[in-house]
């Protein structure tokens, strides 16, 4: 393990591990709500609505903070970038990824997000791959491996639409993982994150927006009181709420080890799903779960990767 300052935080630190924390425990939520919001109403148009409301709601946020609303060419620059891989491509692959596979199986994917968040971090940001981060995530993805293949197994989709699905998925791993490494450039660091995230999302519900009418047409939308209900809930809380702070733990403790919250999202989602779908656990998922939290807590006692 690379030395580092000893002034640096642990990332068990409360400060750290709490928003971790939570933005593990709310994303492992929203699994079960996106499930919800796949009926009649083209996935691109309930990813529209739900970035119309967070935008709209993250604008008040800046405002109620007191910050600047205004962003200059260069921050509106990669705002729109960030807009078109996070909050636009990211979410279009995972609901339409929903079509052909389980949420589950999604969630279960979604966490190797680790890994192209450290490759790429890496390459654009110089931050070092230390041994405790590799090992760490040797251990998850076995874990992650387990969990996979309990869902491939239980789950009703042909070969033919899992991997599709799987495609979908990786698109979104990808379009994530572009956006979680541009925003924890140096170059953004002068620009406030909220302002950035409002800019961000605005031009990813202009982009949802434009694309939904083109290819599916004017906008559909299903007046049933949960439909309307996942809307707010995943714009707000599942938006508003948990990208601040994933992308304040983005640029503190480095795109890779942030991504270990997505290794969380699964098991929690299995959680939930216990509680209130009935899922019952055997011997494979729960190995894989025991396995994923033990990587977790072994790439947790790095300390923040140092940069070249």
């Amino acid at each position: 393990m690379n030395a580092q300052p000893s002034g640096e935080p642990s990332l068990l630190t409360p400060r750290i591990l709490l928003p971790f924390l939570l933005v593990s425990l709310i994303w492992g939520s929203t699994w079960l709500v996106i499930k919800d919001q796949i009926s009649d109403v083209p996935p691109s148009w309930s990813v529209s609505y739900r970035f119309v409301i967070a935008s709209m709601a993250m604008f008040v946020l800046v405002g109620f903070k007191r910050l600047p609303f205004r962003l200059g060419a260069k921050g509106q620059f990669w705002a729109v970038l960030i807009g078109i891989a996070q909050f636009s491509f990211n979410f279009n692959f995972v609901y339409n990824a929903e079509l052909y596979i389980t949420s589950g199986l999604v969630a279960v994917l979604f966490a190797l997000l680790m890994v192209p968040n450290a490759i790429l971090g890496r390459i654009f940001l110089g931050q070092r791959i230390n041994g405790a981060f590799i090992a760490g995530s040797a251990i998850a993805a076995a874990g992650i491996a387990l969990l996979f293949w309990h869902e491939y197994k239980s789950s009703p989709a042909t070969l033919a639409d899992v991997l599709l699905g799987v495609a979908l998925t990786v698109g979104g791993i990808l379009s994530a993982s572009v956006a979680n490494v541009m925003q924890a450039l140096p170059k953004l660091k002068d620009d406030p994150i909220l302002t950035l995230l409002a800019w961000a999302m605005f031009w990813g519900a202009a982009i949802n927006i434009l694309l939904s009418w083109i290819s599916v047409g004017p906008p559909v939308i299903e007046m049933r009181a949960a439909y309307i209900g996942g809307i707010v809930y995943l714009a707000i809380v599942g938006s508003v709420v948990t990208f601040p702070l994933y992308f304040s733990l983005l640029r503190e403790i480095g795109a890779g080890k942030a991504a270990y919250s997505s290794v969380l999202v699964p098991v929690v989602a299995m959680i939930l799903s216990t509680l209130f779908e009935d899922y019952v656990w055997t011997a494979l998922p729960a190995a894989g779960a025991l396995l994923a939290m033990a990587g977790l807590l072994v790439a947790l006692r790095s300390r923040k990767p140092k940069t070249d």
